[in-house]
């Protein structure tokens, strides 16, 4: 899918979840506030998204640093249960 910016693959609402996982959040409800005015998206909604992103390789492609540290973090919390 081309977006029209020059980057194929991901589209404009996928990168800018990625570049929200990306940032550093001080103290509860900062990243959850930052999801809701931001991307306009309920928080479990995000998640949602968030979660599709991880197995999704031009989310991969495109940040393989943040998608893979992401992907560790979910992996040892499945294992946890």
């Amino acid at each position: 899918m081309d977006t029209g910016d020059g980057e194929q693959g991901l589209a404009r609402r996928e990168r800018d979840i990625l570049a929200l996982e990306r940032r550093g959040f001080a103290g509860p409800g900062v990243k959850e506030r930052a999801i809701r005015e931001e991307l306009g998206l309920a928080p479990v909604r995000y998640y949602q998204l968030l979660n599709a992103l991880l197995d999704d390789p031009r989310a991969l492609a495109h940040d393989p640093v943040t998608v893979n540290r992401l992907r560790r973090v979910r992996g040892s919390r499945r294992s946890e249960r």
